[in-house]
């Protein structure tokens, strides 16, 4: 787990890009799509929090299909970012437009203390990277929102990932030579979405010498691949993009349906999260402590 001070972006950051450069086992960056949830991905010990542009459209309700706006993810993004000191990688989706829209992208996730932040080469509207129906831009168009991107930083130790869909609309060939290109446009990591075997993610460790990211989400195309399998194909980062808003809603969806049909909920009361937990998960005692602070230690009002 990477230490730092609370809420020290740039510290965040240089953390994050060193953390990158370490041989081991891949960073996990399991997905948040609120504050809360990102303090237990803290205090459980993970290395990073991420923000899935699918999940956060979800949480909205919405598909994800390129609907949501800059504000609403930098919104999400500076919250997330505040909630924990751990490194928050955010789904810029295909950065809201062309090369100046990607340098307002990057700069406004920046402020709000993103690590890290990648793009993709969808057309729009673009579609779950493990959809069918994806249609990609030339990969000269791409380069030219990874050198804006990279460009519009403000902070150098920002880490800027280049999402390739091209596996499975163009082939893996067509894949390593997009990520190739990328590279050279300035990326700093690459994110081959939707690689279909084992053998897949280790050609593309064989042909890239860069910080590469396997996504490892359910339901999708690519195998749930252990961590130790990660490790030995030599995998620098590890996202889990929708797990833990997918068993949220499997539970709420179980709880509701028992609550309908039940008329209370007293046998889901065990499988709850207490009052108490929660407390603690958010602070309160600590927040009760400068309360006391701020009124001399005694409360009239």
């Amino acid at each position: 787990m990477i230490a730092l001070a609370p809420h020290d972006p740039a510290a965040v950051r240089r953390a994050f890009r060193d953390a990158l450069a370490r041989s081991g086992p891949p960073l996990r960056l399991p997905g948040a799509p609120t504050p809360l949830v990102a303090r237990l991905v803290a205090e459980i010990g993970f290395d990073g929090v991420y923000l899935s542009g699918g999940a956060f459209a979800a949480e909205l309700g919405m598909p994800d299909v390129g609907l949501t706006t800059l504000p609403e993810l930098a919104d999400r993004a500076g919250r997330l970012a505040t909630a924990t000191s751990l490194p928050l990688l955010v789904d810029a989706d295909t950065g809201f437009g062309e090369a100046l829209n990607v340098v307002r992208t990057v700069q406004e996730l920046e402020r709000r203390g993103v690590a890290a932040l990648h793009l993709e080469d969808q057309r729009n509207p673009k579609r779950c990277g493990h959809l069918g129906g994806k249609e990609l831009v030339d990969a000269a168009a791409m380069e030219r929102t990874v050198r804006a991107a990279a460009a519009a930083r403000q902070d150098p130790n920002t880490v800027l990932v280049a999402r390739t869909d091209a596996r499975a609309v163009e082939g893996l060939d067509a894949a390593i030579e997009r990520a190739r290109a990328y590279l050279a446009a300035g990326a700093d990591a690459i994110f081959p979405e939707a690689l279909q075997d084992e053998a897949e993610f280790a050609r593309f460790r064989e042909a890239i010498d860069a910080p590469l990211l396997a996504n490892m989400t359910e339901f999708g195309r690519s195998p749930l691949l252990p961590l130790e399998t990660l490790t030995t194909l030599g995998y620098d980062l590890v996202i889990y993009p929708v797990t833990s808003l997918r068993l949220a809603m499997g539970a709420v969806e179980r709880g509701l349906r028992h609550l309908h049909d039940a008329g209370d909920q007293r046998d889901l009361v065990p499988e709850m999260q207490t009052r108490a937990r929660l407390y603690e998960l958010l602070d309160y005692d600590g927040h009760e402590a400068i309360d006391a602070v701020a009124y001399g230690g005694r409360r009239d009002d």
